[in-house]
């Protein structure tokens, strides 16, 4: 119904840039949050960044100042781009949509990405 796909993780040096991508397709009409949680080895999922509809953005404080979301509501794609990177940024990077609203019904649950592995090491 709701699927989101992400792309754009891989292998980074410290100090280095990536841009993440997620794209949502199904029966939308609108995606009220769109934003990337991420999950480090050992650790529990967190939030990095989420953006409203309307461009209201929250960032978690560790990542403030080197990364940047983004979103264009027109592709349903959410993006995030990720500078000046350190090693403790290495985790899976997961896409989430919430308020999502399909056929004119919003939907209550979140709905997740698959994950792309973000890797930084020299």
């Amino acid at each position: 119904q709701v699927q989101l796909v992400e792309s754009g993780g891989g292998l980074v040096q410290p100090g280095g840039s990536l841009r993440l991508s997620c794209a949502a397709s199904g029966t939308i009409f609108i995606i009220n949050n769109m934003g990337w949680y991420r999950q480090g080895p050992g650790k529990e999922r967190e939030l990095v960044a989420v953006m409203s509809s309307s461009g209201t953005t929250n960032y978690a404080d560790s990542v403030k100042g080197r990364f940047t979301i983004s979103r264009d509501n027109a592709k349903k794609t959410v993006y995030l781009q990720m500078n000046n990177l350190k090693p403790e940024d290495t985790a899976v990077y997961y896409c989430d949509a919430d308020g999502v609203v399909v056929a004119g019904i919003r939907m209550p649950q979140h709905y997740w990405g698959q994950g792309t592995q973000v890797t930084v090491s020299s």
